[in-house]
């Protein structure tokens, strides 16, 4: 195994669970006689964790929430979205094939706006939590995506330098997190069409075509990207 890694996002990259995120934020402010549409959720809502949708929704709604009424919010979000994982399998059919193929070659990590136990929960589920040696919930960084923190905290605990790591990701919140801590990428159109990922280094349409041959090809590219001092990332 080489001292690199690959990082994925997880909600719309190995688990197809954004559509059950929305749901469960729809159920939520139902209740409050909110309405959140779907297409306004993949548009503006998507790349933020939870309290961030919240916060963000509300502002662009011009309603006044308290920071409390906020956390009682994301609590019942939480324990809808966890009624709705029970429903079913939610991981992408090429899922664990992929975390197979690169976990062969490179250290895995996961960065993500979901809390660590919701991504936990679903990984054991599926048997898929093992191969991971970081996982990087909303809950473990004090900025969420679009800030570069997750991606930051990932390569800091995998112990690679951000220049050898590529990330994985489904929206261009992601993608600018991911460019911001000095990781290679590759966007993945389980979301958003290839011309809203067109900041990231590759393209893909399905997990199956992220090979160790695609990856490779992207550590030795001349690509340049804009990074922060590797010594100062790695705390060194």
């Amino acid at each position: 195994m080489t001292d690199r890694a690959v990082v994925f996002d997880f909600d719309g990259v190995l688990a197809d669970s954004e559509s059950l995120h929305l749901s469960a934020f729809q159920d939520v402010f139902r209740a409050r006689g909110w309405t959140l549409e779907r297409a306004a959720y993949f548009e503006r809502y998507l790349g933020f964790d939870d309290e961030g949708t919240v916060r963000a929704f509300a502002e662009d709604a011009k309603l006044i929430v308290a920071d409390d009424e906020i956390a009682s919010l994301v609590r019942t979000k939480t324990e809808r979205f966890a009624a709705l994982m029970e429903t079913g399998a939610i991981m992408y059919p090429g899922a664990a094939a992929a975390i197979a193929r690169l976990g062969a070659q490179y250290r895995l990590g996961i960065a993500s706006g979901s809390t660590g136990a919701e991504i936990v929960a679903i990984l054991q589920k599926a048997g898929l939590h093992a191969p991971f040696r970081v996982i990087i919930g909303a809950d473990d960084v004090e900025r969420s995506k679009p800030a570069a923190d997750p991606y930051l905290a990932a390569v800091r605990r995998l112990g690679v330098a951000p220049s050898a790591a590529v990330a994985i990701e489904d929206s261009r919140w992601g993608l600018t997190s991911a460019r911001a801590a000095g990781l290679y990428t590759i966007g993945i159109t389980t979301s958003y069409a290839a011309k809203e990922l067109s900041a990231a280094d590759i393209v893909v349409d399905s997990l199956d075509e992220i090979t160790l041959d695609l990856v490779e090809s992207l550590f030795k590219s001349s690509h340049t990207k804009s990074t922060m001092d590797t010594k100062l990332e790695l705390g060194n």
